[in-house]
């Protein structure tokens, strides 16, 4: 994979690998101090493109409702995923600073296997349900429970496992029918924009279905709470930063998934 022979990552926006507007910005070993290379430093734009790519791909193309397509396109990340666990196994150890022990677990061959957990769920999942015929109140009425995506999640994720945690917010959200922004922690965006390269060359997800900004600066990260177009933010880190991310989907009365707290 070029991540690794290039010592250097893009941004996925819109279906592209494109360079980030901010320039770049260094990814350490942390057991060794070593640098290991460069990542597309994504600024507020690049965000903006990477909302508004997933916002249309949610709004103007059957995602959210071609479920075979869907599934399929898990099915072959997962696959790709498996094919390069090597080259992503020497990664994860020198961006993350993992131990070779637990990459065959949580920190690496786990979160990818259970790609086929989130495929499995969405091609035998009950999305409508027919509840036959009734007659509240004198008036003839036909009724059927229909479910939905929410639309476009953003999601922000931390260092510590960051294969786990990303794939983990991946999987059920682009399962169930939505669009996607990840912005991954600075300190391990390999772990994320190894993604991108492997979704471009080996699925078939239409552009802007998911996006992926890595940027050292988390004020990029913010707009996702912020920004109207995104329905959803699926946050894991600090307790202080879920607060902000909470205050600020307020505003537009997003939904919030918050995992707080961690000790790494």
């Amino acid at each position: 994979m070029s991540i690794l022979a290039d010592r250097e990552s893009r941004l996925l926006i819109d279906g592209k690998l494109v360079e980030g507007s901010g320039g770049t910005f260094e990814t350490v070993n942390p057991a060794t101090e070593e640098v290991l290379g460069v990542a597309a430093n994504a600024d507020e734009s690049d965000m903006s493109a990477a909302i508004g790519a997933a916002r249309t791909a949610f709004d103007d193309t059957d995602w959210s409702t071609n479920t075979e397509l869907r599934v399929r396109c898990l099915r072959q990340l997962r696959e790709a995923l498996q094919a390069n666990i090597e080259d992503l196994r020497e990664l994860t150890i020198s961006e993350v600073g993992a131990p070779r022990m637990l990459t065959a677990g949580a920190q690496l061959e786990g979160p990818v296997d259970d790609l086929a957990f989130s495929a499995d769920t969405a091609a035998s999942y009950r999305w409508r349900t027919d509840l036959g015929h009734a007659t509240p109140q004198g008036m003839p009425t036909n009724r059927v429970v229909a479910r939905e995506a929410i639309g476009v999640v953003g999601a922000i994720t931390p260092w510590n496992f960051p294969h786990q945690i990303n794939l983990a917010k991946i999987g059920p959200a682009l399962a169930a029918g939505n669009t996607l922004i990840l912005k991954p922690a600075p300190d391990t965006p390999w772990a994320a924009a190894v993604l991108g390269e492997i979704i471009t060359e080996h699925t078939d997800f239409p552009p802007g279905v998911i996006n992926i900004v890595t940027s050292d600066d988390h004020g990029v990260g913010a707009l996702l709470s912020q920004d109207p177009r995104v329905d959803m933010v699926s946050f894991t880190g600090s307790t202080n930063t879920g607060r902000a991310v909470m205050t600020d989907a307020a505003v537009t009365i997003k939904k919030v998934f918050l995992e707080l707290g961690g000790k790494s």
